[in-house]
């Protein structure tokens, strides 16, 4: 009796802590993507969303290629890279995003394509490659402000200045529904990325 006592004890202590820790790492990453660090970088790099049949741009991709608009013609960076590659329906997400940015004014001269990526951690991999072929050392990071906490971590890792930008400061808040679940979806993401990192296997272990 007393040894099934300690393991419903043990059972809840460890299913509350991981609450707390799961509603813990909610706030920081809600709070992270709330801010805008903008200010001026080598390359503004957008990182790409979905991609619908027909080569539209998904919603939160739409967010973030406006966004980026808006801070490049604010001259906050001197280049565009675009990254992502084929999803569920082409174009490459980069492709998608850069064409659209060329609607919007940013001119096809400063574009920089990066069509190989499937991931978060493969658009940094990737778009590192990029950046140190031309001696770029800082990054204006756009995604939407649930991204932004991961993906900052995960550039930086990569071995590069970043400024992140949430899209939400040019496009407006998300509704608080899918923000949350948006937050709580990244919370796996970001536990999955950190064994990685543990265990030294993640793609942005080297620095330059």
């Amino acid at each position: 009796m007393i040894k099934h006592k300690r393991l419903r004890a043990i059972f809840w202590v460890t299913l509350i802590s991981l609450a707390v820790g799961g509603a813990t790492l909610i706030a920081v990453i809600d709070q992270f993507g709330q801010t805008d660090r903008a200010q001026h970088a080598d390359v503004l790099i957008v990182l790409g969303a979905q991609v619908q049949p027909g080569g539209r741009l998904g919603p939160s991709l739409e967010r973030r290629v406006q966004h980026a608009a808006a801070l490049y013609q604010q001259g906050l960076a001197d280049h565009v890279l675009c990254s992502g590659g084929v999803g569920d329906h082409p174009p490459a997400e980069a492709q998608a995003a850069c064409d659209r940015l060329i609607e919007l004014g940013v001119p096809p001269k400063v574009m920089v394509y990066e069509d190989r990526s499937h991931s978060t951690e493969e658009n940094a991999a990737y778009s590192i490659e990029l950046l140190r072929a031309r001696g770029w050392r800082s990054v204006l990071l756009v995604s939407d402000g649930f991204h932004l906490f991961r993906a900052t971590w995960i550039f930086q890792r990569a071995g590069v200045e970043v400024y992140p930008s949430p899209a939400q400061a040019t496009v407006g808040s998300m509704e608080l529904g899918e923000r949350l679940w948006r937050e709580v979806r990244e919370v796996a993401a970001v536990l999955w990325y950190g064994g990685r990192v543990l265990l030294g296997i993640d793609l942005t272990n080297s620095h330059p």
